[in-house]
């Protein structure tokens, strides 16, 4: 059951003008994002599949999985796409403490760091799982360097009542010029579509 819409609605934007929710352009570009990785076969599935269009992405990864699969972790990297932290264990924002939702962050950093080579460096991105996030936990993060981006249209990928023909129209309907950082999976749940 979805319970909001595709497209991220103006009024959130304006509620949280902190965060980043698009990225304004005059061409039509498609910033595509992957949270939850990296998932074995998967994520690799994924790579493959932006190779073949020679198209990037950025992967908001948990630092858990960072840990359990260093190799995939650095194959994204490795292609050149961007990443960002995804919490270590996938906490909901609304429903964990602040302590321990930025412990959390910070653990995930750590995994990152670990397996960043020397030359790469850490942009300090970071998506709050499920987009909960509360306001002390969004300042502190800010205050620690990260940008939080959010994403202004969702496919709904992991939803299992959709098929990847409604997840990519879902996209293709709410894309546009303005509205265009797109949030997909790359996680078991979503693997179907």
């Amino acid at each position: 059951m979805l319970f909001f819409p595709a497209k991220i609605p103006r009024f959130l934007t304006r509620l949280f003008p902190n965060y980043i929710w698009d990225y304004s352009s005059k061409k039509k570009v498609l910033y595509l994002t992957f949270d939850d990785g990296p998932t074995p076969k998967i994520t690799q599935w994924t790579l493959n599949t932006l190779k073949n269009y020679n198209a990037k992405a950025t992967f908001f990864c948990i630092g858990n999985n960072i840990a359990k699969h260093p190799n995939l972790f650095k194959n994204i990297i490795d292609q050149g796409h961007n990443f960002g932290n995804h919490t270590y264990n996938h906490e909901k924002g609304w429903h964990t403490s602040t302590k321990k939702y930025i412990d959390s962050v910070k653990s995930c950093e750590i995994a990152i760091n670990t397996n960043l080579k020397s030359e790469t460096t850490n942009n300090k991105l970071f998506r709050p799982p499920f987009g909960l996030i509360k306001n002390s936990q969004g300042k502190i993060l800010k205050q620690l360097g990260y940008k939080v981006i959010m994403w202004s249209v969702v496919a709904f990928d992991w939803e299992k009542d959709l098929d990847k023909t409604k997840c990519l129209k879902n996209v293709l309907r709410h894309a546009s010029s303005k509205h265009n950082i797109i949030v997909l999976h790359d996680s078991v749940k979503a693997s179907k579509n």
